[in-house]
C-alpha cells in the first residue's frame, strides 16, 4: 500500500477495518520518504484516532466534513461551486480515471478526495506529485480551515502538500480564513437548506458517508496518465 492510500483511508469515513490495520498503516508511514516531522505527526494522528471509540471518531468526522461546504471533500466544489463547469470538470476527470483502468460505481463522484488519492497511489511518484501540485491551493485551504478549528486532521493536508512539494506561503491564506464565518452552525445549515441545490450524479452521492471504490489489482496499471485538466491555479473558494 502507498502512503497516499493511507491518506485516502484517513479522509474516508472511519471504519473498523481501518482501526484493525493501524500497525500496518503506521509501518507504511514510517517506511515512506516523508520528512521525520511529518512522519511523527501523521503517526501520532493515526494512533490517536484509532485509540478513540469508533463512534466518537465517526461523530468527529461527520462534524467536520459532513456539515457545511467549507471542509467539503470534493475538489471541484471549491473551484466551481455548483456551476455547470463542475459537471464538465468531473466528466473530464472520469475520463482520466478510465484511461488508468479505474471504473467508478454509479454513485461515486470523481472529485471526492479519498478517491482521487487512491487513484494517485497507482500513478507513480512523479505523476502523483504533479497532480497534487495542480490542486495545492485547495489542499492548503482545507489545511488552514482545519487548523482554525484546531483539528488534528490538518496533518493529512500538511502531508499532501509535502508530497506535492508545495512552496505556497500559507500566511496570507490563514489571514483570509480568520475572517470567514463558520458554515457548519445550525443557522448556516438552515439557510443552506432553504436554497435549491444543483446536484451531479446520484442524488445521495455527496451527502452520505461512503467508502471509496478502490482500484483492484487489475486496475493498478501504473500508467502514469498525463495531467490534462486546467484552472486549478485560480483562487479556491
Amino acid at each position: 500500500m502507498h502512503v497516499l492510500s493511507v491518506l485516502s483511508h484517513l479522509l474516508d469515513y472511519p471504519t473498523t477495518e481501518f482501526v484493525d490495520a493501524e500497525h500496518e498503516l503506521l509501518a507504511i508511514v514510517n517506511q515512506s520518504t516523508l520528512s521525520v516531522e511529518t512522519k511523527q505527526g501523521l503517526s501520532r494522528f493515526i494512533s490517536n484516532q484509532c485509540a478513540k471509540d469508533l463512534m466518537d471518531w465517526q461523530a468527529e468526522y461527520d462534524g467536520l466534513f459532513e456539515r457545511g461546504r467549507a471542509l467539503g471533500l470534493w475538489l471541484f466544489e471549491h473551484v466551481h461551486g455548483e456551476s455547470r463547469d463542475r459537471g464538465q470538470a468531473m466528466v473530464d476527470l472520469i475520463e482520466q480515471y478510465k484511461q488508468a483502468g479505474l471504473e467508478l460505481s454509479q454513485n461515486e463522484l470523481p472529485d471526492y478526495i479519498p478517491l482521487f488519492l487512491e487513484f494517485l497511489a497507482t500513478q507513480g511518484e512523479a505523476n502523483a506529485q504533479h497532480w497534487l501540485s495542480e490542486v495545492e491551493h485547495i489542499l492548503a485551504l482545507l489545511q488552514c480551515r482545519l487548523e482554525k478549528r484546531e483539528s488534528e486532521y490538518a496533518i493529512v493536508f500538511v502531508t499532501l502538500l509535502e508530497i506535492a512539494q508545495s512552496k505556497l506561503d500559507l500566511s496570507a491564506l490563514r489571514e483570509q480564513i480568520n475572517g470567514e464565518k463558520r458554515d457548519d452552525t445550525k443557522q448556516a445549515i438552515d439557510k443552506e437548506w432553504e436554497e435549491e441545490a444543483v446536484t451531479f450524479g446520484a442524488p445521495d452521492a455527496q451527502n452520505c458517508p461512503s467508502s471509496v471504490n478502490r482500484p483492484t489489482d487489475a486496475q493498478r496499471k501504473d500508467q502514469h496518465v498525463p495531467v490534462t485538466w486546467t484552472d486549478f491555479n485560480q483562487q479556491a473558494s
